[in-house]
């Protein structure tokens, strides 16, 4: 009995034991996870020791994957898809659902690169066009609580400076969601600003910049981006802010940079797009030139019969399965020979038909013939 009650109690501790250290491997790994990842105070940490801050934009997994694995500190799923992914001229088209589906994109991507060393970057979901101006606030907590739920952003980022806009900024910040700020020039406001133009050139324009950034920390807002303004306004605004300020176009005295992925890779390298990069985009690859130069070596290789060849054609049958199916195909050689001249000639038909152009179309040469 005595024997039991020693086994007994030994068991107990031992197992006692192991749900300790099961729990402080728990601990460490959340800690680690935690500290591994970065945050508004992490940022801002980095803005007081004079360590420059990235920021770079992401729209899908892809783009995700990569930004991650560069080490990037926060990733912006911006509404300049918009533009870069969809094709419009401006910022305003693309909806909340559209954003939702970006954010979640690249969310994944970032999953995907946390598997390997490093710091994951914090993501920022960037609200659009209409839904966060209202008068009513809850209409913005909403929409970003979405953004948090729906798609695991680790914040949003709102455009303006404007005194409505701090209440905006306070409402969401006050309802759980980390908030960047935006001001110089706000894309989203183009048709009240006439157009994507550098703003704060003027001494009373640079003023009420500041203004607007000292507006947007004092409602909540953890970071301010700086667009398109002169270095020395956005030097003055970082220096005069306790949160970090991410330029873009606004010069080196930012306590960060930010550019477009698209823009900054030569994602689309060719005179059209050229004439549209801002001048403020260094660009440190051209990927475009080379996406372009393997689509039309593709091409050439499937017209000219090289591509795939016997080394991409790797699925064979062995030689018993080969003849077998040989031997299915001589039994009904003929009907299908029958009906391969069938839908040929109907094809040709079709095919004549439509060069009369009795639909309608520009005149041909064989109705000039007539």
């Amino acid at each position: 009995m005595k024997f039991l009650n020693r086994f007994s109690q030994r068991l107990h501790s031992s197992l006692l034991l192991q749900r300790q250290q099961q729990q402080q491997r728990g601990s460490s790994a959340a800690q680690s996870c935690f500290s591994s990842k970065a945050s508004a105070l992490s940022l801002t940490s980095k803005k007081r020791r004079g360590q420059k801050i990235t920021m770079v934009t992401a729209y899908d997994y892809p783009s995700g994957v990569h930004v991650a694995r560069a080490g990037i500190d926060i990733v912006l799923v911006g509404d300049s898809a918009a533009m870069v992914e969809m094709g419009f001229e401006t910022t305003q088209p693309v909806t909340l659902d559209q954003m939702l589906h970006h954010c979640q994109n690249v969310k994944r991507g970032l999953q995907h690169a946390a598997d390997g060393p490093g710091t994951t970057p914090m993501l920022i979901g960037d609200m659009p066009f209409g839904s966060y101006e209202y008068e009513d606030t809850d209409v913005a907590l909403r929409n970003a609580y979405r953004f948090v739920k729906e798609a695991g952003v680790d914040a949003v980022k709102i455009e303006g400076g404007s005194p409505s806009r701090a209440r905006t900024v306070e409402k969401i910040v006050g309802g759980g969601v980390a908030v960047m700020g935006h001001v110089g020039l706000t894309p989203q406001a183009i048709s009240v600003i006439g157009g994507f133009r550098a703003q704060g050139r003027t001494a009373s324009r640079a003023r009420e910049l500041l203004d607007e950034a000292l507006r947007l920390q004092d409602a909540g807002a953890f970071c301010v981006v700086l667009e398109c303004v002169p270095a020395n306004v956005a030097a003055a605004i970082t220096e005069t802010l306790e949160v970090p300020t991410i330029g873009i176009g606004a010069g080196g005295g930012t306590s960060g940079q930010v550019l477009v992925f698209h823009d900054m890779l030569g994602m689309l390298s060719h005179p059209h797009h050229e004439a549209f990069v801002p001048k403020f985009c260094k660009r440190y690859a051209h990927i475009g030139h080379v996406i372009q130069d393997g689509l039309q070596e593709f091409k050439e290789d499937v017209e000219s019969g090289v591509f795939p060849g016997e080394e991409y054609s790797p699925y064979v049958m062995n030689d018993k399965e080969r003849v077998a199916f040989e031997q299915l195909l001589e039994t009904d050689e003929r009907e299908r020979e029958q009906h391969h001249e069938d839908i040929a000639k109907k094809l040709t038909a079709a095919d004549e038909y439509e060069q009369l152009h009795l639909y309608g179309g520009p005149p041909g040469g064989d109705e000039k013939k007539k």
